[in-house]
């Protein structure tokens, strides 16, 4: 008989959670904590979402993205998961650049950024100054009419190699593109240039693992290999899952699933407003990602002046084309040393990173697609020969991940790395005027998406699931007492 992984589980919740992205997990441990009975389901065998990782013969574990985030991260893991989880944040201290018009290492916070601007590029100290605060001072009410490149236009007209500069890691942290909302780019690059870029020492299997350690302390019901299959309304407002074929009854439910598919596939477009439906098709998802993991052998180390983060490119400029094509000309680098799991085997990593589109690559046939793979491999290896001479010889395993691979593994649409671009936004918001008792939390609208905006979201979420419950409950009482 097949398992029965719902076996056990309560008649009812006050709270369903679908999906475990950083999102989904910190909805549901925040909710638990606050008193509510959580079931968190999870399609997957693994927790996590896309913060996941994978192993591989002669002990190396790759990280899928534990790349970077702001330090923000240790205030939050710190007030809504463990102090053991926030004092293993870490600073990366050696962010690389090196593309055609300029090669050079920085800490990558506001200090530093400032003294480069001034120095290397000889931009004058006020408009450095100016620039930074503008950017410091945007929020999700501003107009959002400006794009980024008209940010840019305004404080530095004409200098590509600033904008490459100030773009292409903001580019990488989230999707981000010039013709994005300013306030979009803002936000996002003023978190990183607070403090700089940190990530999680242990790398993500430790951290998923002491997150669902607390997950239990907490009372969270955590179940995986459960596919939710449909959200059931009854009077319009939220009733209950049915998942691996079973009906479980919910008065609220926090959905960590892709945007799209919680709207269109789990609910259904006839529950929901005509022009809501029509804001909803209008949201464009981001896009996604390859990857090549490559594993150096066990005598095989790369020295720590490499760099923790290296953003390199062959590209003359800096394009938004240029970075989604399949002639890749840009690659992020990140490089793993021994101390990212201190307790395990001593082991060099390298994960290479490009921008993708899905449907480059699913439009090819079986043997086009594997071709293609192999050919990812190849030339992945010959760029990074630059930085990690004789690579081929050293390394011990490649693999190689791409747009259908993160399809396949989080159901997320399209494959997209970041969600939705930052219409997104707004989308999920309303979800809850449109279908009470439903919530959306996960990556949208690029400030809510990397590690810190779903982590963030999560909370926010959290806080309004525990308000609706408790108004809902409250008229309940009114009402059997008015009877």
């Amino acid at each position: 008989m097949p398992k029965d992984f719902l076996k056990d589980t309560q008649d009812e919740y006050d709270v369903v959670v679908i999906g475990s992205g950083l999102a989904g997990l910190t909805a549901a441990n925040t909710l638990a904590r606050q008193g509510r009975s959580v079931l968190l389901c999870e399609q997957h065998y693994k927790l996590g979402g896309m913060a996941t990782w994978f192993k591989r013969p002669g002990g190396h574990i790759f990280d899928i993205s534990l790349h970077g985030f702001p330090i923000g991260m240790i205030k939050s893991c710190k007030r809504y998961w463990t102090r053991e989880i926030a004092d293993s944040i870490v600073q990366l201290k050696n962010i690389r650049f090196d593309n055609p018009m300029f090669s050079l290492s920085t800490t990558f916070n506001r200090d530093d950024f400032s003294q480069l601007l001034i120095q290397e590029f000889n931009v004058p100290e006020a408009t450095v100054k100016e620039f930074f605060d503008t950017a410091r001072s945007m929020n999700f009410y501003d107009d959002q009419g400006t794009t980024t490149k008209q940010l840019f236009d305004k404080f530095f007209p004409g200098r590509e190699d600033v904008v490459r500069l100030l773009m292409e890691p903001i580019t990488y942290a989230n999707g981000s593109t010039l013709e994005d909302p300013a306030i979009s780019y803002g936000i996002v690059f003023s978190n990183f240039m607070s403090k700089g870029v940190f990530t999680f020492q242990g790398g993500t299997d430790r951290l998923i693992k002491l997150m669902h350690e607390d997950l239990k302390k907490s009372g969270v019901d955590v179940r995986i290999n459960v596919d939710v299959e449909k959200i059931n309304l009854e009077n319009g407002r939220v009733q209950s899952i049915t998942a691996n074929g079973k009906t479980i009854k919910c008065k609220s439910i926090v959905s960590n699933s892709n945007l799209k598919l919680t709207i269109f596939d789990l609910v259904g477009e006839q529950h929901f407003d005509k022009k809501f439906i029509e804001d909803a098709q209008e949201v464009r998802l981001n896009n996604s990602s390859t990857q090549v993991y490559m594993a150096m052998k066990p005598d095989e180390q790369i020295p720590e002046e490499t760099g923790d983060l290296l953003f390199s490119s062959a590209a003359p400029a800096f394009r938004t084309d240029l970075l989604l094509s399949r002639d890749i000309t840009s690659r992020t680098y990140s490089f793993y040393y021994p101390q990212t799991r201190p307790e395990g085997r001593p082991r060099s990593l390298v994960v290479s990173s490009t921008n993708a589109r899905f449907e480059d690559w699913a439009k090819l046939s079986e043997d086009e697609y594997k071709a293609s793979k192999a050919d990812l491999a190849e030339t992945t290896l010959d760029a990074l020969e630059k930085y990690v001479p004789n690579v081929r010889e050293r390394v011990d395993h490649v693999e190689v991940s791409t747009p259908k691979t993160f399809q396949r593994y989080t159901k997320h649409a399209l494959g997209s790395s970041f969600g939705t671009k930052f219409e997104g936004l707004a989308v999920s918001r309303a979800i809850p005027e449109q279908v009470p008792g439903l919530y959306h939390a996960g990556s949208v609208g690029i400030i809510m998406s990397g590690w810190l905006g779903a982590i963030n979201y999560g909370v926010i979420v959290s806080n309004d699931v525990d308000s609706y419950i408790m108004k809902s409950s409250t008229q309940s009482q009114l009402a059997d007492s008015s009877k």
